[in-house]
């Protein structure tokens, strides 16, 4: 019901022309909209995790959208000296991809290269050296394509009880208990490899196929190095996906991401996204020890002049959200009818 009755008063404010005079307003002016997106779907991800993917047709309705509006899209960096300038030009935008995932390769960056749009890579680099599946994700993945078997015993895997495969909650819960049972026996991302192609069998899943098709990989080096000679900006994302409360092991996930990323890429690294947006106070002085000038998160909002440089907030933009929403954020109306929130974590480090 909530949300019939905001669809019905956004298409009655766009009708009456506010989504106009909002864009146009030097209140619009003065704000960035930095857009975040993770995956751009390969099959059907976008249908098993749809906060978290959208699919390549939705990708392209909003790049014809901002296409559309002569929206400022701006590369990040450009945009941030614009915002602390206040020299912004009307209706900014910057476009973000946070992980580095291969379908961000094969799917995203053709329709960005197509609409001349500029876009920054936060990537994450132990799956991008190791090129395997990313082991908690195909985990829950592979519990989703296999719901249609009703309960299964996966105890072998550290599941304690029967899994529910229809039911979300359920594969939810035998994930957690999957990936907490393989990090106390610690396990190599090979090992753990491997243990996915157990559990794909015994799901019957052909887990060769999920990655050759490189279902929930990140790009390998060579795809990297390709897009940056095209002028896509990857910024730092940690290494492991993980940001530690201990502040040596947190500065060492940003000198180790650093480090893998300085043979694939030229040019400084010195902006900085928080992995599933999650973050604490203490981590802002961390990163300024690590020379970072510039995080995001995934608070939801505009970033102002006033916005702390190390805590910006964006718009992940998911496939739960229509087109009407998503405009109604590029010209700032969004903000007014939406409730600020606070970032949890998209999905647990690993």
């Amino acid at each position: 019901m909530r949300r019939q009755l905001r669809s019905a008063a956004l298409s009655t404010l766009r009708r009456s022309g506010v989504f106009g005079i909002v864009r146009e307003s030097a209140w619009r002016k003065n704000r960035l909209l930095i857009l975040c997106y993770h995956g751009v779907a390969l099959d059907d991800e976008d249908r098993w995790r749809p906060s978290l993917y959208v699919s390549p047709q939705m990708l392209e309705r909003r790049l014809e959208i901002l296409q559309r509006g002569n929206y400022s899209v701006l590369p990040l960096a450009e945009a941030l000296e614009r915002l602390y300038k206040n020299d912004l030009p009307a209706r900014s935008v910057a476009l973000t991809f946070d992980d580095g995932t291969y379908d961000f390769y094969a799917q995203a960056y053709p329709l960005l290269k197509r609409f001349g749009f500029p876009v920054t890579v936060y990537l994450t680099t132990y799956y991008s050296e190791a090129q395997l599946p990313i082991f908690n994700l195909i985990c829950s993945y592979m519990l989703w394509k296999a719901r249609a078997k009703g309960n299964v015993d996966l105890a072998e895997w550290g599941a304690a009880v029967p899994v529910d495969l229809n039911a979300a909650a359920s594969r939810d819960g035998a994930v957690t208990q999957i990936v907490t049972t393989m990090a106390l026996r610690d396990l190599t991302g090979k090992q753990k490899d491997s243990v996915a192609a157990s559990l794909a069998q015994k799901l019957g899943i052909d887990y060769e196929g999920l990655r050759g098709r490189r279902i929930l990989q990140l790009m390998n080096r060579d795809e990297v190095k390709k897009l940056a000679s095209e002028g896509v900006d990857f910024q730092l994302h940690t290494h492991r996906h993980r940001t530690p409360e201990d502040e040596e092991l947190f500065r060492q996930e940003i000198r180790d991401n650093r480090s893998h990323m300085a043979g694939m890429i030229s040019g400084e690294l010195r902006h900085f996204c928080y992995p599933g947006g999650a973050y604490r106070p203490e981590f802002v002085g961390w990163l300024q020890k690590e020379a970072i000038t510039s995080a995001t998160t995934c608070d939801t909002g505009f970033a102002t002049v006033d916005s702390n440089p190390l805590l910006l907030p964006r718009l992940v933009d998911t496939s739960l959200r229509t087109d009407l929403e998503f405009e109604s954020w590029l010209d700032g109306i969004g903000q007014f009818l939406s409730r600020r929130r606070r970032a949890r974590l998209a999905y647990a480090p690993d």
